[in-house]
């Protein structure tokens, strides 16, 4: 692929380490609500967007009778614990190495606003993101790939234009097979390497600090 000029990088579990925070909100809602589902399960979704996982998790009728309430709840239970989330190693050092190279950055969440205001803040990166998304933005959440196609927008790209993608999930790589854009992943999101690759990521690394000193042996170089 061409040299690529657009970096889309997810917030949620990538820079911030948010995931199992994510995964005990989601049990503590659907436990409130009647439905107690093993957290190991839970996390396994964690990254696909929250309109999908209570069915994906429960099936349609769980969905059906408790879905929008514990969404709700959900929020409300990260609300609690968003003090407790903090930027996993490198990240900060990431965007500054793909700013650095010449590459327009994209903050691309499907996360509550506030949430994404928060995280945004923590990693101090409201001057250097080009762009940021929250769950306001598109109507299909991951694994489609509606987001990352907003996130091209919002700079005024074309839909084909050159893109990587880092994600920390199957559901960050299975979006961006969708979108045409190849994903790099961190493993902050407990996936199994050979899920992932199976998945189709070109690369994987430990932390985004890790991914910022390789970054010269990417497609962001």
């Amino acid at each position: 692929m061409p040299e690529p000029t657009i970096a889309v990088l997810d917030v949620d579990g990538t820079l911030v380490d948010s995931n199992y925070q994510h995964a005990l909100a989601w049990y503590r809602a659907l436990r409130s609500l009647g439905e107690t589902f093993p957290v190991w399960r839970i996390h396994r979704l964690i990254g696909m967007g929250g309109d999908q996982l209570v069915a994906a998790l429960g099936g349609d009728e769980v969905e059906e009778r408790i879905g929008d309430a514990a969404r709700e709840r959900w929020v409300e239970e990260v609300d609690g614990l968003i003090g407790e989330i903090a930027p996993l190693p490198g990240a900060r050092d990431l965007l500054l190495a793909v700013k650095e190279r010449g590459h327009r950055l994209v903050l691309a969440s499907s996360g509550k606003p506030q949430h994404v205001e928060a995280f945004v803040d923590l990693l101090d990166a409201g001057e250097i993101a080009d762009a940021v998304t929250s769950s306001e933005d598109a109507e299909a959440t991951k694994p489609e790939p509606d987001l990352l196609h907003v996130a091209l927008q919002k700079l005024g790209a074309a839909p084909d234009a050159p893109a990587v993608v880092v994600g920390d999930s199957v559901w960050d790589v299975e979006a961006a097979k969708r979108a045409g854009m190849p994903a790099i992943v961190v493993r902050s999101g407990g996936f199994g390497d050979d899920e992932l690759r199976d998945a189709g990521a070109i690369a994987l690394y430990d932390t985004p600090g890790d991914l910022a000193v390789a970054l010269d042996g990417t497609p962001l170089a």
